[in-house]
């Protein structure tokens, strides 16, 4: 077999006309690159961190270590690993061994579905899996049992506490996570994460037939032929953009499940204003109390990991995954295939334009995360229950009804109005119902305001001023006379 072959079978063949060995070589290849991008990002993100927190807060950051302090996180995880791993007397040793890889295999597992390209091939670890939304719900429940192990097994009450803070936190703001991607779900129509960036073919799925036009995913897909070549690729259409993103689909409501999504999401990762499990004021350290070394390494690699994937399950909702924000700038022309190699704009396509705009989108966001944590103070237990049951959960729950009202009377007009007067007919009885139900809630609020305000002023009562007793300052004595 000639290296040509070889790499036709790597690189360029579809699933379906590849050889098996050449699958699995595939399927080890797309593993390395996810956890490379994945695990391999989380020294860049505690610099960044560490650098962006000083920016903000008038302050040095790390600037010794290595240039611009660039070598201190690698200073930091050869001090975690060399210290010295201790294990206190009375825990449960099994599950108190166990409970990092608990919190930080969920991590590794969502990066399998995550879309970086659109390659049905290589765009992901597992690419083509038609349920990936409900594989990463189900994948990040998970996550949180290695916090409320390590809480449970360290036999510490600091510990116990961090764990039973965030069992009920993740539970509080899972509801109105799930609620928001639910949203995206009655949007896009499909479960794929491919399919909610790019589209998806109902008659022939995955096929790459050309006139194909793709428009229920956050872009318009045009599948061209690349002159006489043979090749057939995917074209962002230059009508398309930022604009058929999730966040502006159906607006305002896909920006508000997108408001929602993004402060779950802190939540989820236990970052300030929500880090309750690990209040160092309360709890000492919380559920990591007991733990050192490289168990701690990896409760805190778990968590600047997790920070990643659900920033990458944030842009793939909502903000466009790997698409750029005009057709124009997502990848090369059609007809470059006809000078170069096809098979060499594909690679630059996949390999350099897409995950060039995936990684700026997912690094815009961890500064987003940074920025938050710089700027609000740590919630109380009690106002973090109340924001996320009182607040979040009946806002997310009242979007996804509206857009699920919006969308089935576009489905009933769009035959006798097309599809512009459809869209306009759902939104405007949307918008309608939204607006009733804000009136409503004002004139509660402002009947109840004024019932306590009348009451206030009707109640006879006298407040007693506050009386302290006088203080009494004593008199030096005098000198006692000389001689």
């Amino acid at each position: 077999m000639t290296f040509q072959e070889v790499w036709n079978q790597l690189f360029i063949l579809p699933a379906d006309q590849v050889v098996w060995w050449a699958e699995i070589v595939r399927s080890v290849l797309r593993l390395l690159i996810a956890l490379l991008g994945g695990l391999g990002s989380v020294p860049i993100l505690v610099w960044l961190e560490r650098r962006l927190l000083g920016w903000f807060q008038g302050r040095l950051g790390p600037n010794r270590v290595g240039p611009q302090g660039l070598f201190q996180p690698l200073a930091d995880a050869l001090k975690l690993m060399m210290k010295e791993d201790i294990i206190p007397t009375n825990v449960d040793r099994t599950i108190y061994v166990l409970a990092p890889a608990v919190a930080l295999a969920p991590v590794i597992m969502s990066l399998t579905v995550l879309p970086w390209n659109g390659s049905r091939e290589w765009g992901a670890v597992a690419p083509n899996i038609d349920v990936g939304i409900l594989f990463l719900l189900a994948v990040a429940s998970i996550e949180v049992y290695g916090t409320i192990l390590a809480g449970w097994s360290s036999n510490n009450k600091y510990s116990l506490l961090g764990g039973l803070r965030a069992s009920s936190q993740v539970i509080s703001y899972e509801l109105g996570m799930g609620l928001s991607v639910l949203a995206v779900m009655l949007i896009a129509g499909t479960l794929g994460t491919q399919n909610l960036v790019m589209g998806y073919d109902l008659s022939q799925p995955h096929s790459l037939l050309p006139g194909t036009h793709l428009t229920n995913g956050q872009a318009w897909i045009d599948v061209v032929a690349v002159g006489n070549t043979g090749y057939t690729g995917y074209q962002h259409n230059i009508a398309s953009g930022i604009w058929d993103w999730h966040f502006l689909r159906l607006f305002p409501f896909g920006l508000i499940a997108t408001g929602i999504y993004m402060i779950s999401m802190l939540a989820e990762t236990n970052r300030a204003p929500f880090d309750l499990p690990e209040a160092e004021t309360e709890l000492v350290a919380g559920f990591h109390t007991e733990y050192s070394s490289f168990k701690f390494a990896m409760f805190f690699m778990g968590e600047y990991a997790n920070m990643l994937i659900v920033s990458a399950i944030c842009i793939t909702l909502f903000f466009g995954g790997w698409l750029g924000p005009w057709g124009l700038l997502s990848q090369l022309p059609a007809e470059t295939g006809l000078y170069i190699t096809p098979g060499f704009a594909d690679f630059i396509n996949n390999c350099v334009i897409a995950p060039f705009w995936l990684f700026g989108k997912l690094y815009a966001l961890i500064v987003f995360f940074i920025w938050v944590r710089a700027t609000f103070p740590r919630l109380r237990y009690d106002m973090l229950m109340k924001f996320g049951w009182k607040g979040l959960l009946p806002v997310a729950l009242a979007n996804l009804v509206l857009i699920a009202i919006s969308l089935a009377i576009q489905e009933v007009a769009r035959p006798s109005l097309g599809y512009a007067g459809a869209w306009w007919a759902g939104q405007i009885v949307a918008w309608a119902i939204a607006a009733a139900i804000a009136g409503i809630l004002f004139y509660l609020k402002y009947t109840q305001y004024t019932a306590q305000k009348k009451a206030a002023l009707t109640t006879d009562l006298v407040v007693a001023p506050i009386r302290r007793p006088s203080v009494v300052v004593p008199t030096p004595s005098a000198p006692a006379p000389e001689g």
